[in-house]
């Protein structure tokens, strides 16, 4: 395959999508931080599945996401090789803007989502979400309209972006794809590459733990405690410390009294020095495969 093109300038990433679409295409959208794994590629599959005719990559790890005390520094940049399974898989265009090329000198603006944003990730990662919320806004507003994919792996984002695009009638159609998970059920993550042998092994009781909610559900259980607690018994053992554990509406992400047809359980964890999150939604999903 030919190697896609790749664009550093805001402009011309413009520029390039208004062409896609002059040519009568429609234009699927792949926001990423790089470090490409099978997870991306998959994403890049699911935007032409969903009706894309050509797939925009994109390629910016984004400081506006990150506290200071976070792997900021440390993320995985690795752009040839990203370039390399980006002409792999087809992808048309690949933007790889530089940090002033999107938030250039006197940068002032923020686009926040409140609400869903407001447990889980919001609450261990103060200002995260504003920062998703801001690259992901100026990528819709380059790219114009577009099917845009993104991984359920990180699910309370999907949700906030999907929220975002719906209340500014943003022109992006956002999609969330099934997360994509390695042998034993680790879900893919540019971050599994910071585990050790013995870490990588230990990290598989998040999954473990996602299967025993699971059972608890098929056996009848619909205490939202209950089910986040058999999680949390086969996770918390494993991994070094546990942000939560908590099992929420599927949708909004809001507390429920009671499991009815479908939820969401989430999970945040740390093995060693490295931040894992996972999830699984009940009465939707199956259980993730050993």
């Amino acid at each position: 395959m030919s190697a896609p093109t790749l664009i550093h300038a805001p402009s011309d990433f413009r520029a390039a999508c208004e062409a896609v679409r002059r040519s009568g295409a429609r234009l699927g959208l792949v926001p990423t931080m790089g470090a490409l794994h099978d997870g991306h590629l998959a994403l890049v599959r699911h935007a032409r599945a969903c009706g894309a005719g050509k797939v925009a990559l994109t390629i910016f790890v984004n400081p506006l996401q990150f506290a200071p005390h976070e792997d900021f520094d440390r993320y995985p940049r690795t752009l040839e090789a990203d370039l390399a399974r980006c002409r792999d898989e087809g992808v048309d265009l690949v933007f790889a803007p530089g940090r002033d090329a999107m938030y250039p000198p006197g940068f002032q603006s923020r686009v926040e989502v409140t609400g869903v944003t407001s447990r889980f990730e919001g609450a261990h990662r103060p200002g995260h979400f504003a920062g998703v919320t801001t690259v992901v806004a100026k990528l819709f507003g380059l790219a114009g309209p577009c099917v845009a994919a993104f991984g359920r792996k990180d699910y309370q984002q999907w949700k906030t972006i999907e929220r975002m695009a719906l209340d500014l009638d943003l022109p992006a159609d956002v999609r969330g794809m099934d997360i994509v998970r390695e042998a034993g059920g680790l879900a893919m993550s540019s971050r599994n590459r910071y585990l050790a042998p013995e870490e990588r092994q230990r990290a598989l009781g998040i999954a473990e733990g996602l299967r025993r909610a699971h059972a608890a559900f098929a056996s009848g259980e619909r205490d939202p405690e209950r089910l986040a607690a058999a999680a949390l018994a086969e996770i918390g053992p494993r991994v070094s410390s546990v942000d939560y554990v908590a099992v929420a509406d599927a949708d909004t992400l809001e507390p429920i009294a009671r499991v009815e047809e479908r939820a969401v359980v989430l999970v945040a964890a740390r093995i060693g020095k490295t931040r894992l999150i996972d999830n699984t939604v009940l009465g939707e999903d199956a259980p993730p495969k050993r």
